[in-house]
């Protein structure tokens, strides 16, 4: 013992690479970064959000957020408690590179700025899907131990979203990230996407914050270098990946990093299970050829015995209705018959079969490998929705005029398919503020930013209470005026604009306030 204490300890483990080795090496840096990335979201949850709205049903009971969308959930939920899990192990892992990346040696300082840009823009991605659903939650922007963890409180909703916008505004001031990258990057955060959800924040936001939006917009706009990809539907296919619309999307790759969502929305024919669909409310959104809605137009534009035809070309581009088809990779049309008992698609011939009568086109990708696996990449931000914001933030403040409307309505819709001159005129009646709502909705349907929208605009009392329906089946029984009966949901506009703090959470920690009245 005498003979030991002569010599220096060695505290290094030499079973596992320690804290400071793994911070002392350049490559950790791209590799942490990296791993903020695979957090960012994925094409589960992006399609999945639609069914807490208006537009989607899922069929299967108590899976993902099925019990959002009815209003079954409490503060056991499984899958509100799964979200905050994921965007807080998400938020940790933006932490530790930022928290280290100043130790890093070997990195320029621009490449060093450009991780601490993207960091922060993830940390902030993740942060606002909290706020946005929980109200007030936990801040924080250090690596913090579990026994901290079960320490910290709330923070008000303001103070985080103060906080958000300052970080993303020292991002974009200070140059950052790029403007783009070269083809080894593509799928990066870049400036303008860090714009973009800058103003996705002030949007939610809404109020005063309005004004804030359009500088924001219009910069956008006018310097970006973007523009409307040529074909809506073409848009979403893994053939024009990465195309000069896609601003931010989360990168697959056939082999290598896949999903398998279209399992969950193709027909049985195409060797799907069907249990995630769109409603019949999202299809009645769908304005006719020359820019109606269906309950609006008169009789020569709108045929409800044909209410499939004269409608705008996104219908047939987003939704598989009787006698749409998919396009298989040969070039060759899949026709799907969804009426009601016809095999194998048809509404109500097997468990297999939509439960509204109506199957997910967007995003269908017909190189898919074995067992429905796809190297789609799937979409988060691109600058339709850009144009979309700008309008709404204008027509909020009562400053859509003609010159706005042809910078970004007109465009969408002329993209789109539209040729009809009152469809694409600035509107001489009508509420802006509507006609722009539904315009959004139409062109972003199930690419899973309807939830926020319902929420922030405070109509979700009004679409997410009574039945929602599915295709029109003429019988008396089960439906309303002919259109079946899907789900019956309750939206208690008490207590439903905000999740509840999951009850785990509040087990672990005693200084968690749960929201009202849950």
């Amino acid at each position: 013992m005498l003979f030991a204490s002569c010599h220096d300890l060695d505290l290094t483990p030499h079973d596992r690479e320690t804290d400071t080795e793994y911070w002392n090496k350049p490559e950790s840096a791209l590799y942490s970064v990296n791993r903020c990335y695979q957090g960012l979201n994925n094409a589960d949850e992006v399609l999945y959000s639609d069914v807490m709205t208006d537009n989607a049903y899922t069929k299967v009971s108590n899976t993902h957020n099925q019990a959002i969308g009815n209003g079954t959930f409490s503060t056991a939920d499984n899958y509100v408690r799964s979200v905050w899990d994921y965007r807080y192990s998400g938020i940790h892992q933006c932490n530790q590179l930022l928290n280290n990346l100043d130790r890093i040696p070997g990195l320029s300082d621009e490449l060093r700025n450009r991780y601490r840009g993207e960091a922060t823009f993830i940390r902030a991605y993740h942060y606002f899907e909290l706020y946005s659903k929980f109200g007030d939650i936990p801040y924080f922007t250090k690596v913090i131990s579990i026994e901290e963890s079960r320490t910290l409180g709330r923070t008000a909703k303001s103070e985080v979203v103060n906080n958000l916008l300052g970080q993303l505004s020292t991002v974009i001031d200070n140059n950052y990230l790029p403007p783009s990258y070269d083809e080894q990057n593509t799928g990066r955060v870049t400036r303008w996407a860090a714009m973009g959800l800058k103003a996705r924040i002030l949007l939610f936001e809404g109020g005063e914050r309005y004004k804030e939006v359009t500088p924001l917009t219009n910069k956008i706009m006018s310097e970006g270098g973007f523009s409307l990809h040529g074909d809506y539907e073409q848009l979403f296919t893994i053939q024009h990946e990465n195309n000069t619309e896609v601003m931010l999307d989360v990168q697959y790759k056939p082999v290598d990093r896949e999903h398998q969502v279209q399992y969950h929305f193709l027909p049985p024919s195409l060797g799907g299970y069907s249990q995630l669909s769109p409603l019949q409310e999202l299809v009645d959104n769908y304005l006719t050829l020359d820019g109606y809605p269906i309950d609006e137009a008169p009789s020569s534009s709108y045929d409800p015995s044909n209410a499939f035809a004269n409608r705008d070309p996104r219908l047939e581009a987003t939704i598989i209705y009787p006698d749409n088809s998919y396009t298989l990779a040969n070039g060759s049309e899949h026709v799907v018959d969804s009426r009601p008992g016809v095999s194998p698609d048809g509404f109500g011939f097997s468990s297999d079969a939509s439960a509204t009568g109506y199957y997910i086109k967007k995003y269908w990708d017909n190189t898919y490998r074995s067992n429905l696996m796809s190297g789609l990449n799937i979409i988060l931000m691109r600058y339709a929705d850009i144009l979309l914001m700008h309008a709404e933030a204008l027509a909020e403040q009562g400053q859509l005029n003609e010159t706005e409307w042809n910078r970004t309505i007109r465009p969408i819709r002329a993209r789109a398919g539209f040729t009809d001159a009152r469809a694409l005129a600035y509107p001489t009646g009508g509420n802006l503020r509507d006609i722009v709502r539904r315009e959004r909705r139409s062109e972003l349907a199930l690419e899973g930013l309807r939830q926020k929208d319902i929420i922030r605009w405070r109509i979700a009392e009004q679409v997410l209470n009574g039945w929602t329906h599915g295709i029109y089946t003429g019988d008396a029984v089960g439906t309303d005026n002919g259109f079946v009966r899907v789900e019956n949901r309750k939206f208690d506009a008490s207590k439903h604009y905000l999740w509840p703090i999951p009850q785990n959470e509040r087990d672990l920690n005693s200084n968690l306030s749960q929201n009202s009245p849950w």
